[in-house]
This record gives structure tokens, C-alpha cells and sequence, in this order.
């Protein structure tokens, strides 16, 4: 008997087989995964962790997939997906407890009705807590680690741990959980947190939140899929040349396209899949983009997206594409 066939005994949440990961992240990009699973409770993830470790598979962890390139092969092994089914949140005083799989958007909107004010930048980020911690993302140049006061962890190992605030390492979209480090035991999966908010006055949060929202309907093209922010805003090519997405339209890059994949007329740091896209397409794209604005300001900008191989090894799309060619 295979481990395919065995994961269905080993109660470890609802499993979806040879399932299309294109379903399962913003950019409609992937092949399918042998096994998607979406554990419901820790005990589920526990289980699930163990299953994979005992049965040496690969085991790729995600939430909304808002911020990831699958390849097109697919992943095999299993994909754990932590999204609706385990995304429980309690908010008491200022102090909000929240499941790794909680949709940003609701979060958001929970937090403005009690009053709570300093999320509004993420109002509208379509990804998962579990993932805007692990990438300590946010915009308007905040992060949500700046709200954090412990997160919830399971290793690879299957040890539980609570990280304070200043263990989590963040820095500009980066966390201590967003690479394997060392041995497996050191690779954490984001289960949840704690977090605090200041108090405010709901009509300012209210109106905060939607002028935030109306921005980025205005700006960035919502309605075609896409991972939202390619390239990194790092500080130091912000200095000599500015945001990722003037540098690429400065370089005349806008509505440039490679296969089903194009730089976005609406907003140069958007790459939208404009039909049947691969993720060979983006890489050609992502390439040629960073090649040339490199030509120009003599700067390789790097990339926000991560990419999922086959083997479920998720890395930072930017050394596959190093010196701006396919590796």
C-alpha cells in the first residue's frame, strides 16, 4: 500500500488527491499536488507532520497562496493548506488571539468594528495571518510584526512552541519562519498569535480602512489574478531609485508579456496572468524584467514571491532567476 492510500486512515483533515494547486494560490499558476490537506485543528496539523516525516514526503505548507509560484509539474507530495477550517479569533480588550489560516480581510474588518486601530494598512492583503507573518508582510512600509506579541509554532519535528515577539527575527518582510534553517526541527510552521492593537475611534478606523481599500482598487489590478508585489521594497534601492514599481516603469516595462504572463499596465510591481500563464512564463518574465532594470540603475531588485519546485523546496524566486536567466 502506498502512502497515498494510507493518509486516508490517518485522520489528518479533509484530502483532496492530484488537486489542481492553480485552486489554491491568486496567481491561478500550478500543477496539481498529490495530496492537498486542510486540517482543521492542531492535533489534524500535528498528525499530518508526523504522517509526512514517518513516511519521508515532502510536505509544503501554505494558506491563501497569495504570495507563491507553483511550478507547473505540481508538488509531489502533500500540500497542507491552512485556510478557513482553522481560522478561529478572539478579541478581548486590546488583546486579539487568531488561527494561522484567518483571512487578512476579516481580520481586518473584526478588528475595525472593536475599535482597534494599526491594521488598516492590510485591509486589504488577500493572503493568511499564518502567511503575512511568516513574510512579516503589510504595505504603506508597515508590518504586521509590528503588532505581534508571540506566535504559535509546530516544527517539522512536531515540538510546540511559543516565540516572543523579539525570537521572531523580523525585519522588512522577513521572519525567522520563512526559511528552513539547519535541521527540520528548525522549520516552523506558523499556527497562530497573539497580537495587540491601540485603541481608536471607530469612524476614523472605519474611514482609515476604506481609503486604504479604495487605493488599491485604484491602483493595482484586482480583477486579474496575480501574487500582488513582485519585486521587494528594499530600503537601499529605494534611496538611489525609488519603489520597485517606478523603477520597472521607468525602465518601460509596463504591459511588457512573456507567454500568459504580463507586466501590468495598471501598476509596473504587478505581474497578472492574463490567460493560461505558467510558471515558466513568469520566471522568463521575471528574469527579463530584473536583467533590465539592472542594465539601467546597475541594481539586481529582488523578488517578494517565492517559488514551490516539485520536491516542495519553496525559495525565493530571485536565485532562480539570478543575473536575470532561468537556472
Amino acid at each position: 500500500m502506498s502512502w497515498i492510500e494510507r493518509i486516508g486512515g490517518a485522520n489528518v483533515g479533509t484530502l483532496s488527491f492530484s488537486e489542481p494547486l492553480a485552486r489554491h494560490c491568486t496567481w491561478r499558476i500550478g500543477g496539481p499536488a498529490d495530496v492537498l490537506a486542510e486540517p482543521g485543528t492542531e492535533e489534524e496539523i500535528a498528525r499530518l507532520v508526523a504522517f509526512a516525516g514517518e513516511e519521508g514526503v515532502p510536505l509544503v505548507v501554505v494558506g491563501r497562496g497569495s504570495n507563491l509560484l507553483f511550478c507547473d509539474e505540481g508538488v509531489r507530495g502533500i500540500v497542507l493548506k491552512l485556510g478557513r477550517r482553522f481560522s478561529d479569533l478572539t478579541i478581548e480588550g486590546q488583546a486579539v488571539r487568531a488561527q494561522g489560516g484567518l483571512w487578512v480581510p476579516r481580520l481586518a474588518r473584526r478588528l475595525a468594528s472593536a475599535g482597534l486601530s494599526g491594521f488598516e494598512h492590510a485591509a486589504g492583503i488577500p493572503g493568511s495571518l499564518g502567511g503575512l507573518i511568516t513574510m512579516n508582510g503589510g504595505s504603506l512600509r508597515k508590518s504586521v510584526g509590528d503588532n505581534v506579541v508571540s506566535v504559535f509554532a509546530l516544527s517539522l519535528a512536531g515540538e510546540r512552541r511559543t516565540f516572543r515577539r523579539d525570537e521572531c527575527a523580523f525585519s522588512y518582510r522577513r521572519s525567522r519562519f520563512q526559511d528552513p534553517v539547519g535541521a527540520p526541527g528548525e522549520t516552523w510552521i506558523v499556527l497562530g498569535a497573539s497580537l495587540v492593537f491601540p485603541r481608536g475611534d471607530r469612524r476614523a478606523i472605519r474611514r482609515e480602512t476604506l481609503a486604504v481599500l479604495a487605493e488599491r482598487r485604484g491602483k493595482f489590478p484586482l480583477r486579474q489574478p496575480n501574487c500582488g508585489s513582485v519585486f521587494t521594497n528594499d530600503p537601499a534601492v529605494y534611496e538611489l531609485a525609488g519603489p520597485p514599481g517606478r523603477i520597472v516603469e521607468e525602465t518601460g516595462l509596463k504591459g511588457l508579456q512573456m507567454g500568459g504572463v504580463q507586466v501590468s499596465p495598471r501598476h509596473a510591481n504587478f505581474m497578472v496572468n492574463v490567460g493560461e500563464a505558467t510558471a515558466r512564463d513568469v520566471l522568463t518574465l521575471v528574469s527579463e524584467v530584473r536583467r533590465r532594470v539592472h542594465d539601467r540603475i546597475g541594481v539586481w531588485i529582488e523578488c517578494e514571491v517565492r517559488h514551490v519546485d516539485e520536491g516542495g523546496r519553496i525559495a525565493p524566486v530571485s536565485p532562480i532567476c539570478e543575473g536575470g536567466e532561468q537556472r
